[in-house]
């Protein structure tokens, strides 16, 4: 089975509490206060694995909590810091925000990301000690660890995508390049998942990655077939191989199917259709030597600028001339698209509200107190003195539509809002 979307929980760990103790030792009078602070929770880090290229493994586990920070004890100690939870998904998964569908992180590399930060270590009561509270009876607890669902979306990183319709030989041509042992049989949508191969070119270190796309019928974009599933992993693909049945062993013009197909990508993606692409012919030596096909088609070719080669996958013949072309092709193209992230700071700050965190307002004659467990970790960045800051707190806010609560409560010009001691009046 071929998984490539899945929605996951995650939720970093929160934070040990700070701990309430007293240096009491024989001969030692006025020990003092001497309570460890919290372990640090266990942060949520994403890894790439460069051996999966499915989401397989979350089809039965979809929650992912990291370990608490252990609690501090007395004499000093610091409790233990939480284990981080390491979550393995395959190159070119995008971590996405389920909600808005903003890329939050593009796994394309080989490095690390992390998703949700553990909550820190409260302190102990021995920070709270002054010459004037001397033994104080009260620690910090641990923060909470932030949580947050997260839309995990895998677009493969191949430089070359083969596309055409079921049967025209792709699963057959990735078969004769690469080490790859795609599925081949006499009938369509014989490949119900995108393979992948490495093309070797002969020189060290010198080849290329394909990928094999189910096959593509007319609607494909609309959701009909198999293809308009897979679509996107040729999102990423520099180059693009139109295969057709020069033969027309099924009775379908080669012309009009690569006249469909091009228009399937174009609406599926405009910046898609206008990728690079080389056409290839296949199953020459199953052309009719009274066929005028080869000559249509190549010149259909040239009247839209395409390059085209004519091989036969049964044989090998032209198959070698074509490898070589693409190899050339790709020393031109830029490197392989890599997303930048589209989370705004106003975004950050409200990431968990999907995760069923509610912002609640309740009333007190004219006060108006607003609470949420975003709120109270978001109050925690703001600083109150500033200006900038402040606007920022205000975009949030409206951002998170807690002024369209305030109002939906009856809220008036001059009442008081109270968000965890933050008092201000209100404005309209």
């Amino acid at each position: 089975m071929f998984i490539d979307i899945v929605t996951i929980y995650v939720k970093a760990g929160n934070g040990g509490n700070g701990a309430i103790a007293f240096h009491r030792e024989k001969y030692v009078p006025n020990g003092g206060p001497d309570g460890g602070d919290g372990g640090r929770g266990g942060n949520i880090v994403f890894r790439v694995d460069e051996g999966s290229n499915t989401l397989l493994a979350f089809r039965y586990r979809r929650k992912f909590i990291a370990e608490n920070g252990e609690d501090g004890k007395g004499r000093k100690f610091h409790g233990k810091s939480g284990a981080d939870t390491i979550i393995t998904v395959p190159p070119g998964t995008l971590i996405k925000d389920p909600e808005t569908g903003k890329i939050i992180f593009d796994m394309s590399r080989d490095r690390e990301y992390i998703a949700c930060h553990g909550g820190r270590g409260g302190w102990g009561n021995r920070h709270f000690a002054t010459p004037t509270r001397q033994i104080p009876r009260f620690a910090k607890s641990g923060a909470k660890g932030e949580e947050k669902e997260l839309r995990l979306e895998l677009k493969m990183l191949a430089d070359v995508g083969l596309l055409g319709f079921p049967s025209v030989g792709k699963s057959s041509l990735l078969a004769r390049v690469s080490a790859a042992r795609p599925k081949i049989a006499d009938y369509h949508f014989t490949t119900l998942s995108p393979n992948l191969g490495v093309v070797s070119l002969g020189g060290e270190g010198r080849g290329f990655v394909m990928a094999d796309i189910p096959g593509l019928i007319e609607g494909a974009s609309e959701g009909l077939g198999l293809g308009h599933a897979f679509l996107r992993h040729v999102d990423r693909c520099r180059l693009l191989l139109h295969l057709v049945d020069i033969s027309a062993s099924e009775a379908r013009d080669p012309i009009e199917d690569m006249k469909t197909i091009d228009r399937e990508l174009e609406r599926y993606s405009p910046d898609l259709a206008k990728r690079p692409q080389i056409a290839v012919a296949n199953k020459g030596d199953l052309l009719a030597p009274e066929s005028d096909n080869a000559a249509r088609f190549r010149a259909y070719c040239e009247s839209i600028g395409r390059e085209v080669y004519f091989i036969s996958c049964a044989t090998g013949e032209g198959i070698d001339t074509l490898m070589d072309a693409v190899g050339k092709k790709l020393d031109t193209l830029p490197p392989i698209t890599e997303y930048e992230s589209e989370i705004t700071p106003e975004d950050e700050a409200t990431a968990g509200v999907g995760c069923g965190i509610e912002t609640t307002v309740r009333q007190v004659n004219r006060t108006f107190y607003v609470e949420g467990r975003w709120l109270e970790n978001f109050m925690g960045q703001i600083n109150f003195d500033d200006y900038e800051s402040l606007g920022f707190f205000q975009r949030v806010l409206k951002k998170n539509g807690v002024f369209d609560l305030l109002r939906a409560k009856g809220i008036q010009e001059g009442d008081t809002v109270n968000i965890y001691d933050f008092e201000f009046d209100y404005v309209p």
